[in-house]
């Protein structure tokens, strides 16, 4: 195995998680998270050489929030129910799932565009400029869109209005 893929390799296991948890936010669907970043990785690994000194996980993220986005352009007439796996939980964890099951809840009230920048800019913590570039939009339009969405959070679900924050209005 060459340097290259060795680098590539240690690269895409410390961040194949994160990347998930992110498509995961981004969709609401496991098996569908787990395609994009299985995609992202490819497109990753073809253009390592380019990457690797720069900012190979932007370009990842990259991938998975435009394939999101195509995804849902394709499939926004289809109405997707989500199954939430309850034999994994347990007592002492139970807080914790009924808090996931409404911020997933109050995440599927919002359109795609606004679930993207809710999650590239709160939860993955990039920067207005970093997730307009993940979004191939201006900081403008991450701006307004995070600013319906927070509102629109804070309407489905008032019992999140302590995790968004006052701050966020």
């Amino acid at each position: 195995m060459s340097a290259d893929e060795q680098a590539f390799s240690r690269w895409a296991g410390e961040r194949q998680l994160a990347l998930l948890r992110t498509a995961v936010l981004l969709t609401g669907d496991r098996h569908r998270a787990e395609d994009l970043v299985q995609e992202a990785l490819t497109q990753v690994a073809l253009r390592w050489r380019r990457l690797r000194d720069g900012s190979p996980e932007a370009y990842a993220r990259q991938v998975i929030v435009r394939g999101n986005i195509s995804w849902w352009r394709k499939h926004r007439h289809e109405v997707v129910l989500e199954v939430y796996d309850d034999a994994s939980s347990t007592t002492a964890d139970t807080v914790g799932a009924e808090r996931r099951i409404v911020l997933d809840r109050a995440l599927a009230t919002l359109t795609p565009r606004q679930r993207a920048t809710v999650v590239l800019r709160y939860y993955d913590d990039l920067s207005e400029r970093e997730t307009a570039e993940a979004l191939g939009v201006t900081v403008g339009t991450v701006k307004s869109q995070a600013h319906l969405a927070l509102r629109r959070l804070r309407e489905a679900s008032p019992e999140l209005a302590e995790l968004i924050g006052e701050d966020q209005r």
